[in-house]
């Protein structure tokens, strides 16, 4: 079969891999559909974290059943499903406690594993990991393309709302225009905020920001940004997003927080000072909240709203390929000439 190896900084190839077979009695084989090429692959990709190389890449997963092991109870050959970034058991004491991500089983499709982009993976844990797709939307595209954010950034941007502590009538800031800000906009939305300032670079991006639900963009960089959003929150926000994870961006998420407030973040950290921001938190009382998100936590409930039709996050992909277009997909990515790519395998 064919799927996407990283061989080093800039360099994804799609090329032949062995085929994936059960291991282990709990696990399934899954023909994929749809993945997608997340922010969080372009760290690896322009060289700035480690990765095995070669390594299998891609973490958001929809496909078919194809094959499912003795002790497998929860989908069946044919099932539509799709799945969380993190692979979890659904058994141990972190995942009843619903942090899925610091399961004791906890590992990643990607990298030395068989990697989401790709004609089928392995599913290990499939009973803890995989989530089914009711059989009557299992051949809708327009739903399918809604469901698979559901995989990563629309339950992370998510998990960034209720670690900020969202709640009806809120004011919110979101910090970041990227796949993760925009789920987080459409996140405290749902939550009920009031007012939701969406922070970000690139106006095309912002203009989806508003249709998911923000009352204000700021578009400006640096200090001028800080203070601009500072102004349109009178003082700052008690409930902020930080969503990209550079220290540019935490300085500004803890810069535009009130005193007293909460920043929610959720973008991955690479290259973050914190002493920086952490002096900034303590002066003004300010919380930190979030981190992985536990997307297994969260899925069932949005994939609830999506399949009613009021949660729909499909906007972000703004660039399809297929699997031999994966490479093209990461380069698209890594030149913002798109917000998210979708891959129809």
């Amino acid at each position: 079969m064919k799927a996407a190896v990283y061989h080093g900084e800039r360099d994804v190839r799609v090329e032949e891999v062995p085929d994936p077979e059960i291991e282990e009695s709990t696990d399934a084989v899954v023909r994929i559909t749809h993945t997608a090429v997340c922010g969080s692959d372009l760290w690896f990709y322009r060289g700035e974290s480690d990765y095995p190389t070669p390594g299998r890449t891609g973490h958001e997963p929809m496909g078919v059943v194809e094959e499912v092991g003795d002790d497998v109870t929860s989908v069946r050959p044919g099932d539509r499903v799709l799945a969380p970034f993190a692979i979890s058991c659904g058994e141990c004491e972190f995942c009843r406690k619903g942090l899925y991500t610091s399961c004791v089983e906890e590992k990643g499709w990607a990298g030395e594993h068989d990697g989401a982009q790709g004609e089928k993976v392995r599913a290990p844990f499939a009973d803890g990991t995989l989530v089914r797709v009711p059989e009557r939307y299992a051949d809708d595209e327009d739903v399918l393309e809604s469901l698979l954010p559901l995989t990563d950034v629309m339950c992370t941007g998510h998990h960034a709302a209720v670690s900020a502590g969202v709640g009806p009538g809120d004011t919110a800031v979101v910090v970041g225009d990227g796949a993760v800000g925009l789920c987080g906009v459409l996140a405290a939305d749902r939550l009920g905020a009031e007012r939701i300032v969406a922070m970000g670079h690139h106006e095309d991006r912002l203009e989806i920001a508003e249709e998911f639900g923000a009352t204000e963009t700021v578009a400006a960089r640096g200090e001028e940004a800080v203070e601009r959003a500072t102004e349109l929150t009178y003082g700052g926000a008690n409930h902020v997003l930080e969503c990209v994870g550079a220290e540019s961006s935490m300085d500004t998420a803890f810069d535009v927080a009130r005193p007293g407030g909460t920043v929610g973040f959720v973008g991955v950290p690479e290259g973050v000072d914190e002493a920086a921001f952490l002096e900034k938190a303590f002066r003004k009382n300010v919380g930190l909240e979030g981190g992985v998100a536990p997307v297994r936590k969260y899925v069932d409930d949005l994939m609830a709203d999506v399949l009613q039709g009021t949660l729909d996050p499909s906007p972000i992909f703004t660039k399809t390929v297929d699997l031999e277009g994966i490479p093209e997909g990461y380069r698209a990515m890594d030149e913002r000439d798109a917000v998210k790519v979708l891959v129809k395998v």
